[in-house]
């Protein structure tokens, strides 16, 4: 265990998380939530790293045997440190997800994806009949994309014309990721870049249309999904997950 308890202590999230005390009223909400043999989705973002050492701590003392489907090699990591037994998406079928988000808004459309995990995320979404999105309350907008960019993640052979394509469909600036304080392009876990394209306004059609651009393998909006829903947490009151029976 002491490489992985290396590797862990240097997770980017630990000395990164912005308004910690919010996220860890919804982190130690969640894991409540958690039951004795569930299959869970777990997402990636500084929300969800807090909350999977929640749930760690309570498989621990509780001794609950759960399964996880990590949606990023860094919480697939922590899960490992944490002796969470963790899965394949397909190997098993999901009981409930929580995930983080970038922006919501009040159709409770997302942008997701700024921590580069918008594949894995969005394929355990849509694979998973309810998903707890976890935000702290700088991530309610009035209308999506007004300050975040819409990720969108495309094979490195195509990403100039995808950012054509992207400026044909309203994007008003669209720049490959690069590395935090670095001019070296980020580099997705499928080995692909990742382009921030910001648009002005975000139709209901967009996160269609952005998938049908050659190259582009998935991208960061989550427009009319019915199998999320908000949590939000105002001095400690937690906005709302239902108890289990």
């Amino acid at each position: 265990m002491g490489t992985n308890e290396d590797l862990v202590s240097k997770l980017e999230w630990n000395n990164n998380i912005k308004n910690r005390e919010e996220k860890e009223v919804l982190a130690r909400k969640i894991a409540s939530y958690v039951k004795n043999g569930d299959v869970v989705s777990f997402g990636s973002g500084t929300t969800s790293f807090l909350a999977v050492k929640e749930i760690g701590k309570r498989c621990r003392m509780e001794h609950l045997k759960i399964t996880a489907i990590p949606t990023s090699e860094q919480i697939s990591m922590l899960c490992d440190y944490l002796e969470i037994k963790t899965a394949e998406l397909g190997d098993y079928k999901i009981n409930w997800g929580f995930d983080g988000a970038d922006e919501v808004d009040e159709n409770n459309w997302l942008i997701k994806g700024l921590g580069g995990a918008l594949y894995k995320e969005k394929r355990n979404l849509i694979q998973t009949p309810k998903v707890f999105i976890l935000v702290d309350n700088t991530k309610i907008v009035s209308e999506l994309g007004k300050k975040c960019p819409v990720p969108v993640e495309c094979d490195m052979d195509k990403v100039e014309y995808v950012q054509t394509q992207l400026q044909k469909l309203g994007a008003v600036s669209c720049k490959i990721r690069t590395k935090v304080n670095s001019d070296e392009f980020f580099v997705s876990e499928n080995r692909r870049y990742i382009v921030d394209a910001k648009f002005q306004k975000i139709s209901m059609d967009l996160e269609k249309n952005i998938n049908k651009i050659e190259g582009v393998l998935e991208n960061g909006l989550f427009i009319g999904y019915d199998n999320i829903e908000i949590v939000t947490v105002t001095k400690n009151y937690i906005n709302f997950i239902g108890e289990r029976h």
